[in-house]
């Protein structure tokens, strides 16, 4: 189709930031949308309940994460981002990317009763890593278990609550 607006990087990124809203407003959470990436935050869930606990994150999609070895997987981020997301910060940030197939038709289907975004997301808390001397990118590992669900979510934001995520 030639009228698209939206490059494939452009849709991989839109649907990061529809698969994160949906299981956030699953779980009951608002989210919110930040003026600018400045930070590398592109999206923040927040919840209700005592101390109103928040969880920054940075979304990323990719129909490149391949097989996991060692039960994690390998995702190159962006010394900038990897940077911003190991620092301490009052509230917690993490990296969440979509794995999505590799076939752009296959990234999502409507019918009659279903509507359905392909394959999952994982996410990684970088607070803490070292620095890098890398000028371009780092190579993360992303445990295969930390899948980004609804019940991972609120298992996060309890930590969030608590004290930070671990």
């Amino acid at each position: 189709m030639t009228d698209s607006l939206l490059s494939e990087p452009d849709q991989e990124e839109a649907l990061s930031r529809v698969y994160a809203q949906a299981v956030a407003a699953r779980a009951g959470y608002t989210t919110s949308l930040p003026d600018f990436d400045r930070d590398s935050v592109d999206l923040q869930i927040k919840a209700g309940g005592r101390m109103r606990p928040a969880i920054d994150l940075q979304l990323k999609a990719t129909i490149n994460l391949g097989e996991p070895m060692d039960d994690h997987f390998r995702f190159p981020l962006k010394s900038r981002n990897y940077d911003l997301l190991r620092i301490e910060t009052q509230t917690p940030r993490l990296l969440v990317v979509l794995d999505l197939p590799r076939d752009k038709c296959a990234w999502m289907s409507i019918t009659e009763n279903e509507l359905i975004l392909r394959r999952r997301a994982y996410w990684v808390n970088l607070k803490g890593l070292p620095e890098t001397i890398n000028q371009t990118s780092v190579t993360i590992s992303i445990p295969m278990d930390n899948l980004f669900t609804v019940e991972s979510l609120q298992d996060l934001m309890e930590q969030s609550r608590t004290g930070g995520i671990q």
